[in-house]
């Protein structure tokens, strides 16, 4: 739902949407907005990617500051991104006598703390005497680290995500439930104990070359075979280092770029992501947070990673908020998408998610469905575009001008959580079993072929690969001038072993043809 949006015309906002109109904020929309309707009826509507709900005409609230602020964590979710928006305009003094005046209020506790955790300014309350801790947010719907701060202040166990330069937020959602509940972890241990040694050994070899040239193709990149075998190496050993330290980070990009791109530090220019529609237009996919916002940024980037690694959370919602805050942060010119889709096996691998020694190809998922992917990153590029001011100059260099920091700070990823966890569910179901199959099928077929024709090894490689390309056939062309010692009879029994072996295989390749 929109700002031109008719529907509006009637409803009195509530929760957070009062309090952006009533400020006049520009703010990334939260997933959820609440109006009080006209009538007695109760009803949600998913507009865009806004939950809308509207609540009965005598539902009680109060129509104040902190009236709305109650009402908003209680309905419409902890949006840290809001608050912080809020709290930069709302009158202090009423909010003061609001805190002093409810100290055994949880939601009035909570609101007094992420006050001071996002504006960074004490209020004139004294500490609370001893009274009983709460947790900041209820686990029961939001992801948590598992060990809180003590927070002797507000007497509040700080469970969030990170700290107040970098703290995004993954809410618990149906959708998330329902993945964790499916132990994607234990169904790949089941699917590889029940794979030879050895074809498990080559299944892994082909599966690391094939996810390196899968992260470069997303990006249109043809590495040369040396960066091919670096990168290879590097996932070998995301099962043993972290490579989320800035050190570990800039070795990483110099790996994966080009060497006149390799960066030293962090970037020190403004970057976007962007395409040339006409000669004196650009058009903008994402704008990079400035780069003196950059230090405090990564700084708490690192503190939620090792904060999330000691906390006990869910591996993939950890690879998810780390991955994907990379990206969003875009630290260096070049390598960042490179850079956070390796995350993903780093975090994944480390946490024992991933079976030892193995690798999910994540990045032949995301290539295969790169719509999926690109609607992962754009939840958050597309509505961020839309409230940066900026300028371009002739040579397409790009100036920031509003304050655009806590929109990085204080992310909510839980779209990106729900797309990670999409991207493994179809990497365990079809990528990885699939090349396994392949793989196990490929064997058959070459001693199949080896048993009635005696010809080299890389020969009958090369028929297999000729035959699958062309649906299970050899071309004309092919038999007339590569494969011109078989006879008819010979490409026959060929052409029938390859249509038997891998028939679920040239079956789907017809589908997709057609």
């Amino acid at each position: 739902m929109n700002n031109t949006d008719t529907r509006k015309r009637n409803l009195t906002p509530a929760g957070y949407a009062a309090l952006i109109e009533q400020f006049q904020l520009d703010t990334i929309p939260n997933w959820h907005e609440s109006f009080i309707g006209v009538d007695n009826s109760h009803s949600t509507e998913m507009i865009a990617n806004t939950l809308c709900e509207i609540y009965p005409v005598n539902y009680r609230y109060k129509n104040t500051l902190c009236g709305h602020l109650e009402f908003a964590i209680k309905n419409d979710g902890v949006n840290l991104a809001i608050l912080a928006a809020i709290f930069r305009v709302a009158p202090l003094e009423e909010f003061t006598v609001y805190i002093a005046s409810n100290l055994h209020d949880k939601y009035a506790r909570r609101l007094w703390f992420w006050f001071e955790f996002l504006t960074g300014e004490k209020l004139a309350i004294d500490d609370l005497a001893k009274v009983d801790y709460f947790p900041l947010l209820e686990p029961d719907n939001y992801y948590v680290i598992s060990n809180p701060q003590q927070n002797r202040r507000q007497c509040i166990y700080d469970n969030m995500l990170g700290n107040s330069q970098f703290c995004p937020v993954v809410r618990k959602t149906n959708c998330l439930r329902k993945f964790e509940n499916a132990n994607f972890a234990e169904r790949c241990k089941i699917i590889v104990s029940k794979i030879p040694a050895e074809l498990l050994q080559r299944g892994t070899n082909y599966l690391y070359a094939k996810e390196t040239k899968s992260s470069f193709g997303i990006e249109h990149i043809q590495p040369k075979q040396k960066r091919i075998e670096q990168f290879i190496r590097l996932l070998k050993l995301s099962e043993k280092d972290d490579f989320c330290t800035k050190n570990k980070l800039i070795d990483l990009q110099n790996l994966v770029v080009d060497s006149q791109f390799c960066d030293t530090d962090f970037r020190r220019r403004q970057n976007y992501v962007g395409e040339s529609i006409s000669w004196t237009r650009e058009k903008i996919h994402f704008i990079a947070p400035k780069p003196e916002n950059l230090v405090e940024l990564m700084d708490g980037f690192f503190v939620a990673h090792n904060r999330m690694s000691d906390g006990g959370v869910s591996p993939v919602i950890h690879a998810a908020v780390i991955s994907y805050g990379l990206v969003f942060l875009h630290p260096f010119e070049d390598g960042n998408g490179r850079i956070h889709r390796f995350l993903i096996h780093n975090i994944l691998a480390r946490s024992g998610f991933t079976p030892s020694q193995l690798i999910f190809p994540v990045s032949a998922t995301m290539l295969k469905n790169h719509a999926d992917y690109d609607a992962s990153l754009e939840a958050f590029s597309i509505p961020l575009t839309e409230i940066i001011d900026y300028t371009l100059n002739p040579n397409g260099q790009m100036t920031v001008q509003n304050e655009t920091i806590n929109f990085y700070k204080y992310i909510d990823m839980t779209t990106q959580a729900e797309w990670l966890f999409r991207f493994i569910e179809r990497t365990i179901e079809t990528e990885f079993v699939a090349e396994l199959d392949f793989l196990d099928n490929y064997d058959l077929a070459k001693k199949s072929i080896s048993e009635f024709i005696n010809i080299p090894d890389k020969k009958i490689d090369l028929i297999i690969q000729s035959c699958i390309q062309n649906n299970g056939s050899i071309s004309l062309r092919k038999r007339n001038k590569i494969f011109d010692f078989l006879t008819d009879n010979e490409i026959k029994k060929i052409e029938k072993i390859i249509q038997s072996t891998f028939k679920k295989q040239l079956t789907k390749n017809r589908i997709i043809q057609s």
